[in-house]
């Protein structure tokens, strides 16, 4: 294991005495104050540690198995979230053991096993308790052991897998518990702590500074990194800021060796506590949708449809019958703003649109070929996730046409015939036949959709050949491309 060693540099005021000589005195040169953020030197943690310890609790989670069963496929599950949440990437299934074959199989007797070990805090004095929702996800019984060395049974309110914060309850009245922060406030660079079980180690007490905040790990939510200790077992406790508030709940670490490696993250506690609150009053999170699948925006793409910086979400999909389809958005269109607040990045809008009750109408900006178009949206509910499977066009009926200007692109392309157009939900574009040189070294290949050159619009093979016409082959081409389901900007260079 390696522990982050901090270097103690505390500044030391200096006075330099009165130096005796002869009979005369002399002075020694003022010495120049060091700043004061330098003589403040490393904090004194020991009354936060005090104040908020008693409302940190460790929870430990069994699960019902049957005794022949216990530890076949349990085992499995264990390291595959680990390695997901501590390592960053998911362990492929493993086989199963083979059932055996013509014997009997009998009833066995239940047993409990011990699941895991995460921690949590209190939020209120009548037992509310909060934590990550991989703590207790799977879990047949919920321990919770406070620092009196008191146990509860708990009672799970609720989970959140999205955003990874879970609820649960716990019989017990006149509680400590914590005080919530702003995040807002919280600046990088700030002193944070984490106090949780990391290995089962109770009440253990870590420090560290803000090292960014907004941070986008993939999850729902943006994360706060910082450079405390966290390691498994820390899960679900608080990260707590020099006032003694909870700013974060700690979630996951960067690591390749399975231990802390001087890069945690934590949620954010404002959007715990709105999902906590759901959970408290209805045990599940209603979440807006509008139907797309997004992307980002690169510098490049940017540039060369007119948008000038990498901004908003790029619509690659738009899901037949959705919200997004009935308000006209297109594949293709850039969301730059939603319900007035600006769309920096892709993963901005699901967490705007997430926050958004079912059944609001919304305003949405969208920049399609090099205009902003405003629309009207109604939200619907989130429902969970279904991966749809990719459409292939299919084979083509009309002959393909080289066309003069796009020759310079590598390109061969043909009308889309109109069972093409049915089956791929499309009102205009041209098929890809052939795909070499530049069209190829830009990744095109054959049976890719064509829908627009140059932020303009094409509906067949003229309108493809007026577009290229139009466009400066001195330069990037941008094209917008749909492949299966899925759209993408494609940059040609032309030959020269």
């Amino acid at each position: 294991m390696r522990f982050l060693d901090f270097t103690r540099r505390a500044a030391i005021a200096v006075s330099l005495p009165l130096l005796l000589s002869g009979c005369g005195l002399l002075v020694a040169p003022a010495v120049q104050a060091q700043p004061a953020a330098v003589q403040r030197g490393l904090p004194d943690f020991t009354d936060l540690v005090e104040q908020v310890s008693p409302t940190v609790v460790n929870i430990r989670t069994r699960e019902r198995v049957r005794m022949g069963d216990a530890g076949e496929g349990q085992m499995d599950e264990e390291m595959r979230e680990f390695f997901r949440r501590f390592f960053g990437v998911p362990l492929p299934n493993l086989p199963r053991p083979a059932p055996r074959q013509n014997r009997p199989s009998p009833q066995l007797p239940e047993q409990e096993v011990p699941r895991g070990v995460g921690s949590g805090f209190i939020l209120s004095a009548d037992g509310y308790v909060m934590t990550n929702a991989h703590v207790v996800d799977g879990a047949d019984e919920v321990l919770v052991t406070l620092t009196d060395k008191r146990e509860f049974k708990a009672r799970i309110v609720g989970a959140d897998k999205r955003t990874d914060v879970a609820l649960v309850k716990i019989e017990a009245t006149d509680l400590p518990f914590v005080r919530i922060g702003d995040v807002n406030r919280l600046r990088v660079g700030e002193w944070v702590l984490a106090i949780g079980s990391p290995f089962g180690l109770e009440n253990t007490v870590t420090a560290g500074i803000v090292s960014a905040k907004q941070r986008d790990t993939g999850d729902y939510l943006p994360s706060i990194q910082t450079d405390v200790a966290v390691n498994p077992g820390n899960s679900g406790g608080p990260l707590i800021n020099m006032r003694g508030e909870v700013v974060g709940i700690n979630s996951q670490i960067y690591s390749r060796s399975g231990g802390f490696m001087g890069i945690s993250f934590a949620i954010p506690i404002d959007e715990a506590m709105r999902v906590s609150e759901q959970l408290r009053s209805s045990g599940r999170v209603t979440r807006g949708r509008i139907g797309v699948r997004i992307d980002q925006v690169t510098r490049e793409v940017a540039e060369s449809i007119g948008l000038g910086r990498p901004r908003g979400a790029l619509v690659r999909n738009v899901e037949a019958d959705s919200p997004a389809e009935k308000a006209g958005v297109e594949a293709g269109d850039i969301i730059v703003r939603f319900d007035g607040a600006a769309i920096e990045k892709a993963s901005d809008l699901p967490r705007l649109v997430g926050n958004t009750r079912p059944g609001t109408r919304s305003r949405m900006t969208v920049f399609r070929r090099g205009q902003e178009r405003e629309l009207t949206i109604t939200i619907a509910e989130l429902e969970p996730e279904q991966v749809a499977a990719s459409q292939q066009p299919a084979p083509a009926e009309s002959a393909a046409v080289p066309t003069g200007k796009a020759q310079a692109l590598g390109l061969t392309v043909a009308d889309l015939t109109a069972a093409e157009r049915k089956e791929l939900r499309l009102r205009h574009g041209v098929r890809v036949e052939a795909a070499t040189d530049a069209a190829a070294r830009a990744g095109l290949r054959e049976g890719d959709i064509v829908l627009a050159v140059g932020n303009i619009e094409v509906g067949n093979v003229r309108e493809f050949e007026a577009a290229v016409a139009k466009v400066d082959t001195d330069k990037l081409v941008n094209m917008l491309v749909q492949r299966g389901e899925l759209v993408q900007f494609v940059l040609v260079r032309p030959a020269r």
